[in-house]
């Protein structure tokens, strides 16, 4: 009835999420959200197949309205982490739908901390994305990967000023406090919530469209993300787009 890489909700949850089924063991089948950073399993006999079309992003294709004049504009360069290569996938595709330069990498959280400084120092960006998968275990107060998160920043901080570099960090229910204390500059999950796939990409988006003299608002930057500050916090910091004059006649 079922196989891998069919697309299922669960009856048990009202068929809030949409997911898709990476195994299959018996009766138990796990999970991977299609739009959500979660894994999760369940019980075959929960489970509704569905069929989708071509997925629709969170947003529109035009994260920021940019007024060119008659100015050219560079936006910023985004270096983005992911331990998932569907949801990079699709984040990467979101930057290209901006015609913002970012450079992608597949890794284990556990790792990101020892192959960071290197990427930073060869492709330099404005804006880190360090991102992939976490849960937070409310019984135990502990958290999946959070700390692969945390000491991955504060191994970045160590050698980045923090006025220097944007980082967005986090997933799924990760450690926002402790992200934010270790230096990030936007973090998951103010309330332990999951975050949709491609949330730190539209921060990391609009940051980079955003001018290098403007700061950024707090409240419409969160608000373009699919749960607005209960998914994503930050702190106040100017955009990293560069702006000058005369702008080349495309013509």
């Amino acid at each position: 009835m079922f196989k891998v890489g069919d697309y299922v909700t669960r009856k048990k949850y009202n068929h809030d999420i949409l997911f898709k089924i990476t195994d299959i063991n018996n009766n138990k089948i796990t999970l991977k959200g299609v739009e959500l950073r979660l894994y999760a399993d369940a019980d075959i006999n929960d489970l509704v197949k569905r069929t989708i079309s071509k997925k629709k992003e969170i947003n529109n294709n035009c994260i920021r309205n940019i007024d060119k004049s008659n100015n050219f504009l560079i936006p910023g360069i985004v270096l983005h982490i992911d331990s998932d290569k569907d949801y990079l996938k699709q984040c990467l595709e979101y930057y290209k739908n901006n015609k913002i330069k970012c450079f992608g990498f597949l890794s284990y959280e556990e790792n990101y901390k020892n192959i960071v400084i290197k990427l930073l120092k060869k492709y330099n960006p404005n804006i880190i994305v360090i991102t992939g998968h976490d849960a937070y275990y409310k019984k135990y107060n502990k958290y999946k990967n959070s700390s692969y998160f945390i000491e991955t920043v504060h191994r970045i901080r160590k050698e980045y000023y923090k006025n220097n570099l944007i980082i967005v960090s986090g997933a799924c229910q990760s450690d926002f406090e402790g992200l934010i204390k270790a230096g990030a500059t936007y973090a998951s999950s103010p309330k332990h919530i999951n975050i949709h796939a491609l949330d730190p990409a539209i921060i990391a988006s609009y940051i980079a469209l955003t001018e290098n003299n403007s700061v950024i608002d707090l409240m419409d930057i969160l608000g373009k993300t699919k749960y607005g500050s209960d998914g994503i916090g930050g702190i106040k910091t100017n955009g990293v787009m560069l702006c000058g004059y005369p702008r080349k006649d495309e013509n």
